[in-house]
Parts: structure tokens; sequence; C-alpha cells
């Protein structure tokens, strides 16, 4: 394990910890609560860190399953891995086995959507809902020059892995609220990726956005994205920060025509961590729809 949960973190942070075993590697997740399971799905360079406020009152009425990808969080991180879409993908689907879960609600942020929507689209009997936050699951050539410039042969990996830009930048830019980004916050945030070797899959991650052809996650995402319409009836909640430099309106936009039903709230205060500036109208919105829907 590349790092313990313990003093001011483990306030912030006080789940129980729980492992899966997947070709030798140990996947991290939380299991916390009962009743109806939420699945929820990080994206990069974040880890189950992100959704502890959502967890910590969702438990009260539901289950919640937060896993680590891995390479993230509290789960291994194996140097000589594939760290691709298609692996992450098939690690959340031996989890839903391993934990039988079925009438799933997915809670998806980042590349949590792919992710997730690419467990979807395999698994749509175990699919009952579905709450959006700032992410993608269908193909688009539109990045953050900075994240681009992070994409780029040998200059990425030392940017990434030597300088922990992508994780450094995540703590600096993507959240608005910055009286929430508190040292202790920040510190969680951080604390996975400690190390040259602890930053590998921030780095794959990065060479895995398919803007090419010849990425391997852009075939599985052009498959994921011509499948959505398989969800198009189901109850959909969007809840997008309106100041996401990387997700921005183009991504909501393609969203509303994909699902035009679904309900959307706007959060003009909030930025690519929506959940960390906004949990409190995100629990108020998720429970509402949650009753409704």
């Amino acid at each position: 394990m590349s790092f313990k949960v313990s003093g001011s973190l483990k306030k912030l942070y006080p789940f129980a910890s729980n492992y899966l075993e997947i070709d030798g590697h140990r996947l991290h997740y939380l299991d916390e609560g009962e009743g109806e399971p939420l699945l929820m799905l990080h994206g990069n360079p974040t880890w189950s860190f992100y959704y502890r406020h959502l967890v910590t009152e969702l438990k009260k009425t539901h289950r919640c399953i937060v896993p680590d990808h891995m390479g993230c969080g509290l789960s291994d991180k194996p140097q000589d891995y594939p760290y691709t879409l298609k692996t992450h993908i098939a690690n959340i689907e031996r989890l839903c086995g391993h934990l039988q879960l079925k009438d799933l609600t997915l809670v998806l942020h980042d590349w949590g959507g792919a992710i997730g929507m690419g467990y979807a689209v395999r698994h749509p009997e175990n699919v009952k809902r579905l709450v959006i936050f700032n992410t993608a699951a269908f193909l688009s050539n539109r990045i953050p020059a900075s994240i681009n410039l992070c994409r780029t042969p040998i200059l990425g990996s030392i940017l990434i892995r030597c300088f922990n830009a992508f994780a450094l930048g995540g703590v600096l830019r993507a959240c608005k609220k910055k009286e929430r980004m508190t040292p202790e916050v920040r510190a969680g945030y951080l604390a996975p990726y400690n190390s040259f070797a602890n930053r590998i899959a921030n780095l794959r991650f990065v060479q895995d956005i398919p803007l090419e052809p010849h990425v391997k996650s852009h075939e599985v995402v052009k498959d994921i994205e011509s499948r959505l319409h398989l969800f198009s009836n189901h109850p959909i909640l969007i809840i997008w920060g309106m100041k996401d430099f990387c997700f921005n309106r183009h991504f909501l936009k393609r969203w509303r025509e994909v699902f035009p039903n679904a309900d959307c709230l706007e959060l003009p205060d909030a930025g690519h961590y929506v959940v960390e500036d906004c949990y409190e109208k995100i629990l108020i919105e998720i429970k509402n729809f949650f009753n409704n829907r």
C-alpha cells in the first residue's frame, strides 16, 4: 500500500477499506450503508476521497460502493499494468459481479463517465438510474492545452511523474471555492500520488484520452457512444459545474443532446471538482431525484 489513512485524513475519510484481488493486484473499494446500491466512479487524478461527502450522507439510506481504479487511491499501483479504459471497465465488471450488484444507480465523474457507461452498455439490465457529473462517454477533440501538453511523449512523463503536475493541477484549478481546498483536503487528494511510482496511473489515463484513432480507448469510447441510446428512457440527473476548464459547456450540450429528457442542474459557481465545490446543493438534488425517480 502506498500510504495509510490516518490522522487528519482519517477524520475526513472515516471509512472501512475493502479489497478485491484481480489478477494478482488489489482493488480497493468502500462499501458503506445498506439498501439500494449506488456505484460511484471517480476520475483522474482523484480517488474515492472525492465522494466522501456524498457517502457520509447517502449511506444512511443507500449502499454506497466506491472503488479506487487500479493505480489510484488505496488500490495497488503496479508499474507493468494495462492501464487502459478497457481494463478499468473490466475491473468494474469484476467488482459488480463479486458483490452481485443489481438495480444500480451509477454516479459518474471525469473518467468515471467512460468507465461507468462502458459497464452500463455491457450490462444495461443492471442499471436503474444515472447521475452524471462533469464527464464524457463520447468522442470529442476538445482538450485544454495544459492537459494536451501532458500527453507529449517524455515531457508528459516528466511533468506528471516527476513533478506531480496532474494531481497538483487538480487541487489548484479544479475546485473554484478556494475555502473548500483546505490544507487537509488538499493533502487528502494528493496523498495517493506521493512518489514517481505512485503516479503511474495518472500518466496512463492522460495517455489514453481518445483524441486519435490509434489511442487504445478510441474504439472503446466509440462503441460506448453508439449505445448510449439504451438509456434514453432511464431516470437521469445531470449536475454540471459551469466553471470547469476541462469538461466545459460543450460537453454538457452533448449530454443534453444524447439525453434530452434528463433532469439537469447547472452550478454556476462550481468547477471540475463539482462535488467538492457544491456537495450541499448536490445532496439536496440527488435526494429529490431518488425520491421522485
